[in-house]
């Protein structure tokens, strides 16, 4: 493959993983579904849920916490889901180096 048909391989691929992330959206939960979060794949949050029960309690450290949790777990969930999307974009091209080592 020669220099232009990799640079313009390239450019689709990076096309293709725009569009994807523009569309990710991972949901993460902590305290047995209490506080949910919604998260974009720039890990800016959508969505925070808080069960009113969980309110009722009182306790802001634990809410904090809980909070955090459910942040913290959504995440590493995008960075999963981002690194599966670009290994399997990746595939189909034969970069050196770029591409993950088969076994």
């Amino acid at each position: 493959m020669n220099l232009p048909e990799m640079l313009q391989q390239a450019r689709r691929v990076q096309e293709q993983m725009q569009r994807q992330l523009q569309d990710l959206r991972v949901e993460a939960a902590s305290g047995g579904g209490m506080v949910s979060v919604v998260v974009n794949a720039q890990k800016n949050q959508l969505a925070l849920t808080i069960d009113p029960e969980l309110l009722r309690g009182g306790d802001a450290e634990m809410i904090q916490d809980l909070v955090m949790g459910a942040i913290n777990q959504a995440s590493q969930q995008v960075d999963e889901q981002m690194q599966q999307k670009v290994g399997s974009l990746l595939g189909g091209l034969n970069v050196p180096g770029l591409n993950p080592p088969t076994t």
